[in-house]
């Protein structure tokens, strides 16, 4: 297996030209998946203004947005780790809401978020409508065992070690659901450390 050292830089440009090189005869589906000490939003937000750059009209969605309400999410308790992985997210409605309108032939009419986790309450949110040849950036955590349609899949792996270390206390409790997690992506890289990722494969 071939790893390539980069920089956060050049990984960006990495992501930007495979994204890029996706029809522009349609939208392009991106999911960029990691636990929660990578951050993934925020790898999801550097590709933004890059790929506008290049006439990419972009559209950021998180699946933070997309959790079920609290009655649901927390039915077996604040710290299951199964719920975590497997219910906390409403993937109907975001199937329903992001990415089914984006398939081949679809509206590309797009709600960008659906239900505020933190007010435990719906989003206010207008629905919008994705430009021709736009892309969605779309976020989260254990997203790539759910069979959510893409283009193309990003995941930023880290090693248990790595994951103990950087797992906020308050999180500890979901090392058991990233335990048995192991994705398969478009690409995948290692991102023990940030500063310092490293490409599984080919770069382009």
């Amino acid at each position: 297996m071939k790893v390539v050292p980069l920089t956060p830089r050049t990984l960006v440009d990495e992501l930007v030209g495979r994204i890029d090189a996706l029809p522009r005869t349609t939208w392009a589906r991106v999911l960029v998946d990691g636990a929660l000490p990578t951050r993934p939003g925020e790898l999801a937000d550097a590709l933004v203004e890059p790929l506008r750059a290049l006439g990419r009209p972009v559209l950021r969605v998180s699946a933070q947005d997309f959790l079920r309400p609290a009655s649901v999410r927390l039915e077996y308790g604040h710290e299951d780790p199964d719920s975590f992985r497997d219910s906390w997210l409403d993937v109907g409605g975001l199937v329903r809401e992001v990415l089914e309108p984006l398939d081949p032939g679809g509206s590309g009419r797009v709600l960008p978020a659906l239900w505020n986790a933190a007010t435990d309450r719906a989003h206010r949110a207008d629905y919008v409508t994705l430009g021709a040849g736009g892309v969605l950036l779309l976020d989260g955590t254990m997203l790539l065992d759910k069979w959510l349609p893409a283009e193309l899949t990003v995941h930023l792996w880290l090693s248990s070690g790595a994951l103990e270390r950087q797992l906020p206390n308050e999180w500890r409790w979901t090392l058991p659901a990233y335990a048995s997690y192991e994705p398969e992506a478009d690409v995948t890289v290692r991102y023990d450390h940030p500063s310092r990722p490293a490409l599984v494969g080919r770069v382009t």
